[in-house]
């Protein structure tokens, strides 16, 4: 089972915050540091410093990381025409020397969007459809070949598509969702990783379900597919630990136990467990507190050893 650091900056992260993360996350063994794609906070609360933007985050982390793998949960199709983002991506993951994964998702926070100016289109599922088939279709294009693409949102004509990313044909792609067809059915088609967010064992096993039988449609092999969570973390030694990380993210402790991973060590192990007997190999730990580097070598240090 992997662990993931995920963060969410726009609720309030400067660039120096999320490098002490990131630092934090490579020296402590996780195996990855994600963050969303969002330029608003969500709920009450203080705005400062202000949003940052995904990948000039993660450009600046490639060159001041090492060793973590680097990525977006998720990208938003409405924040990039998908010919840039290919280029982003691909020039970041050179930074890295390939250590880069793209979530891509439809967007899906129109308040962000009004706040900053980004168009909000109604047909965003069909516009990410064709992002996916953009990008991965640019990446895989053999060197010194164009790429063409006609489609509703997007033409493409004489590409020479580039710059190409360091891991060939392309880095992972994750999609992820709720959905019970058209996201299944993307994964089965465009997905190296399909992320279900924030859902219990029995929603994760029922969405896990639809996206094995896309994929069986498509014939695809059942084991060519990374299957993973992301849920909150709120760990602690005892529960007055549990209880003061709690307090700092404006949550219950129950309520975390019941929808997140929160408790003991052993607790955690024991919930963690439960999602890998779903077939779930890679688990995205929400960190909300991210002055909280403690929180961090807690997990290291009690909740990693245990889970093989």
């Amino acid at each position: 089972m992997d662990l993931r650091v995920f963060t969410e900056p726009q609720q309030g992260a400067s660039y120096d915050t999320l490098l002490s993360v990131a630092r934090a996350a490579e020296e402590l063994g996780y195996d990855a540091f994600f963050r969303s794609d969002h330029y608003l906070r969500m709920g009450d609360g203080d705005p400062s410093p202000g949003p940052t933007d995904a990948w000039i985050t993660l450009a600046g982390l490639a060159r001041e990381t090492k060793r973590i793998r680097l990525g977006t949960l998720m990208t938003a199709a409405t924040f990039r025409l998908p010919g840039v983002l290919a280029i982003q991506v691909a020039q970041v993951d050179a930074m890295s020397g390939g250590r880069v994964e793209l979530g891509l998702g439809a967007g899906w926070f129109e308040e962000e969007h009004t706040a900053y100016g980004i168009p909000f289109p109604k047909e965003k599922f069909d516009r990410l459809e064709e992002q996916l088939a953009i990008v991965t279709g640019l990446w895989e294009t053999p060197v010194g070949k164009t790429y063409d693409f006609a489609g509703t949102h997007y033409t493409l004509k004489d590409s020479p598509a580039l710059p190409k990313p360091v891991r060939s044909p392309r880095p992972p792609v994750l999609i992820g969702g709720h959905g019970r067809k058209r996201t299944p059915a993307l994964a089965a088609r465009y997905a190296d990783e399909f992320n279900v967010p924030f859902a219990s064992t029995a929603d994760s096993e029922r969405i896990f379900g639809w996206v094995r039988e896309a994929m069986a449609a498509q014939e695809r092999p059942a084991d060519s597919m990374v299957f993973s969570n992301a849920l909150v973390a709120c760990v602690g030694r005892d529960d007055a630990e549990v209880a003061r990380r709690a307090a700092a993210i404006g949550r219950e402790p129950a309520e975390l136990r019941e929808n997140g991973l929160a408790g003991s060590p052993a607790e955690v192990v024991e919930k963690i467990g439960r999602y890998a007997a779903l077939g779930s190999t890679r688990i995205y730990l929400q960190v909300l507190d991210l002055s909280d580097l403690d929180h961090l070598e807690l997990i290291a240090s009690e909740v990693m050893p245990q889970l093989g």
